[in-house]
């Protein structure tokens, strides 16, 4: 049988063919708004002047509302010079295609919101209301928040900057009441020599526990840190480098600690849903008399049994002569450091969004945007806001592949 010579077609080329990427698409202008806070305690401001005027000299559109930066000390002049216009009535704000909050969308806000509008802001689980994700829904909206929104590495960066503020900022607190002129029994934070040092129990060893043992033993307290994750612990001591005391959190050791302490702070961090209560009243009842709770887990229900919430205005009460701090949300009252961290992450992720040409481009080359949205489009991405409110869940990366 005859041999079958290889046929080889003039057309076919054996050349090398160059591969086809993924290209970006050329960048879009945005147009941001940033309303005035009404809330609770809400004295940040999303973006600084620094961050718009680098906005404004990419080619952006900022539109700023009157005052909204008073609560962080920055002034309509300052925004304006930084390029932004100041606007003197909120629907102004509200007709920009992105707005950037620094307090969840309120009832009134939703009024105002436009169809396909993005928004990021923090959603504050615990007192998400069920009608306001509803109204968001019906308007097609696309929501990405600060306490989900998480960097290349995998971290929460506005979480951890306002955890590290809080953290800091709770022996500063402690100190204060501590001392005479607010009816504390007038003891000083620390030690000097020859006197013993203040006694400081740190329940939680989260980014807020680690930052209140380092300011606590930077001042010269004696620190005893509680928490039930060993790993937890582990990379508290390893963060600081100081071998300390450390415990899980046994109730009749925690106890037996409380009742000597000067300060107690509650830095326990709730996952999802309520902080756990492991200070029992009893325990609170046992307590030396003008000794000082700071229970940052407040904003998660508080984790000793006599905590209620207090305000920046009225932030202590006294029971069993102990005086207790519970002012949720710590960072506003260091509003613009906060601020200033807010917009440190913001910034860099606006200017990336306008040079990937929007939302939609950024959303499908950088996964880790994803795990911040909550809403796409006015669908719910977001599973336990799903579970908790009943509402149909869609899983965003299906969303995302078929909008390609």
């Amino acid at each position: 049988m005859a041999t079958l010579k290889p046929f080889i077609s003039p057309s076919f080329m054996y050349e090398t063919l160059e591969e086809t990427l993924d290209i970006k698409p050329k960048g879009a202008e945005l147009w941001v708004g940033i309303p005035r806070e009404n809330s609770f305690n809400e004295n940040r401001i999303a973006l600084t002047p620094e961050a718009v005027g680098v906005l404004v000299a990419n080619g952006h559109r900022v539109v700023v509302e009157t005052k909204a930066g008073d609560g962080a000390s920055y002034t309509d002049n300052d925004y304006s010079e930084a390029g932004a216009k100041i606007a003197y009535d909120k629907k102004d704000v509200f007709e920009c295609d992105i707005l950037v909050k620094s307090a969840p969308v309120s009832d009134s806000e939703c009024e105002l919101l436009k169809h396909n509008q993005f928004i990021i802001s923090p959603i504050h689980l615990a007192v998400m209301k069920r009608e306001i994700l509803q109204k968001m829904m019906d308007k097609k909206i696309t929501a990405l928040s600060f306490e989900n929104l998480k960097d290349d590495t995998g971290h929460n960066p506005i979480v951890r900057s306002m955890s590290e503020i809080a953290g800091s900022a709770v022996m500063l607190i402690a100190g204060q009441y501590l001392s005479k002129a607010n009816n504390g029994k007038g003891v000083l934070v620390g030690g000097i020599s020859g006197i013993p040092p203040t006694k400081v129990i740190i329940i939680g060893a989260g980014i807020v526990g680690e930052y209140a043992a380092r300011t606590a033993l930077a001042m010269g307290a004696s620190v005893k840190v509680f928490d039930n994750s060993i790993y937890r612990l582990k990379r508290l001591q390893n963060n600081i480098g100081v071998r300390m005391w450390t415990s899980v959190l046994e109730p009749k050791i925690l106890a037996k600690q409380l009742k000597t302490c000067d300060v107690a702070v509650g830095a326990l961090s709730g996952a999802i849903g309520r902080t756990p209560i492991v200070v029992t009243e009893e325990t609170v009842s046992n307590m030396r008399p003008g000794s000082v709770i700071v229970d940052v887990s407040i904003d998660h229900g508080g984790c000793f049994e006599t905590s209620r919430v207090t305000s920046h205005e009225k932030p202590v009460f006294t029971k069993y002569d102990v005086i207790h701090y519970c002012v949720p949300n710590i960072p506003s009252g260091f509003a613009r450091t906060a601020s200033q961290a807010i917009s440190n992450v913001l910034m860099p992720l606006m200017l990336e969004t306008g040079e990937d040409g929007g939302i939609d481009h950024i959303v499908w080359h950088k996964i880790n945007i994803r795990s911040g949205i909550y809403l796409y489009r006015g669908s719910l991405t977001n599973f336990y806001l799903s579970e908790r409110f009943d509402l149909k869940f869609t899983d965003l990366n299906l969303l995302i592949a078929s909008k390609q």
